[in-house]
């Protein structure tokens, strides 16, 4: 049996899901004075993290802080926490949740999502997922997103998130326990587009990793990012979204992170497709999951019920499908006939450099504030 952490004067959390991000998070966590449990599906993997304090697998070369524990036994893991934070793969998450759902009968804690995906058999959000298995207020739960590559905070280094709730109080407890020196985090209440923004830049990213993969230069990637965020936008406004919050932390910064950096396992798994491997072939090669992937057709399946032209998404389904060589993706080229398009996004915000500007002017005035916003992140 491994030992538990040491007592902290924090609140007691849970981290389900021992991978790259889960891991960090509970470092996070630790880092910001909780008590941390993390759970492992591998008996040896929460001993290594437990007394080695190591995850050598997922964060090799990172040392965790002496007051994470971790264990294999779900029920240990869950014992008198006063939050949970999950980080299982999006398409698992349900299969994870039978099982946490009668540990956490009649508490009324809160459940964080640490997750960047939809259920591909539903097309719901994580959040939609967690309301439905474990029966709860869906002011108890909260989602966490942003330029937030795992190994780059395991380093300590300085980063921000956006914490999001139905309910502020929830998203003002989530995001005080999970800041500390070197991780910051805003809050707001924009619970679809703070995740739609954490799902959408994962597709984005696979269309940037696969021209990279091709051998295309900057102006191809930047015209992509550029049109991405228009379609990340479009269609989650059509799905509730405030378009603000696509203009911070959980749209554009994530954006930006996860499109530049070699660390992103969504730009892996498209530079791997741009060189030429197929589908299979990159899952077999990846040692983590690619959320990305997994989401493609869900998302295109929401954007065609909601009447949202995605071309970019769209082409990166017919790489992954076999039906177009990576050498001829120009998605942010494409168009339905010769007339000349507005580069505004859909839901009529022209001023792309207004609301950019206004978006980082927002983000200065939260982080002078204490990062507290109630209309966007």
């Amino acid at each position: 049996m491994t030992p538990k952490p040491i007592a902290s004067d924090g609140p007691r959390v849970a981290v389900i899901g021992s991978g790259s991000w889960g891991t960090t998070f509970g470092k996070i966590l630790a880092d910001g004075g909780a008590h941390v449990t993390m759970w492992a599906r591998r008996p040896e993997q929460a001993l290594e993290i437990a007394e080695a304090k190591r995850n050598s697998k997922y964060l090799p070369g990172i040392n965790l802080p002496r007051s994470m524990g971790a264990t294999h036994e779900l029920s240990r893991a869950l014992d008198g926490v006063d939050q949970v934070y999950l980080s299982v793969p999006s398409q698992s998450l349900r299969e994870n949740l039978k099982a946490v759902r009668p540990l956490l009968a009649d508490r009324e804690i809160p459940v964080i999502s640490l997750m960047k995906g939809v259920e591909r058999s539903s097309g719901l959000r994580m959040s939609q997922v967690i309301e439905q298995e474990l029966r709860c207020d869906p002011n108890r739960i909260a989602v966490a997103s942003g330029p937030n590559l795992a190994l780059e905070i395991a380093r300590e280094q300085p980063t921000a998130a956006v914490i999001a709730s139905l309910s502020q109080d929830t998203a003002d407890t989530v995001a005080r326990a999970a800041r500390n020196r070197y991780f910051r985090t805003f809050v707001n209440t924009d619970v679809i587009g703070t995740e739609f923004g954490g799902v959408l830049k994962n597709l984005i990213a696979v269309a940037i990793g696969i021209v990279d993969g091709v051998g295309y230069g900057e102006n191809t990637k930047a015209s992509i990012i550029t049109r991405g965020l228009v379609e990340m936008t479009d269609f989650a406004v059509a799905n509730g979204a405030q378009p603000e919050t696509l203009q911070g932390l959980a749209g554009l910064g994530d954006l930006i992170a996860t499109c530049q950096s070699p660390l992103s396992r969504n730009n892996t798994a498209g530079r791997l497709l741009g060189q030429g491997y197929s589908y299979q072939d990159v899952i077999k090669q990846m040692n983590q999951t690619a959320e990305g992937l997994a989401s493609v057709a869900p998302i295109l399946q929401l954007a065609h019920e909601a009447d949202v032209h995605m071309p970019i998404v769209e082409q990166v389904k017919m790489v992954l499908d076999g039906k177009m060589n990576p050498r001829d993706i120009a998605p942010h080229l494409t168009t339905d006939d010769d007339t000349p398009q507005e580069e505004r996004t859909n839901h009529g915000q022209a001023d792309g450099g207004g609301a950019l500007r206004r978006a980082f002017q927002r983000a200065l005035h939260q982080f002078r504030n204490g990062g507290r916003s109630a209309a966007g992140d």
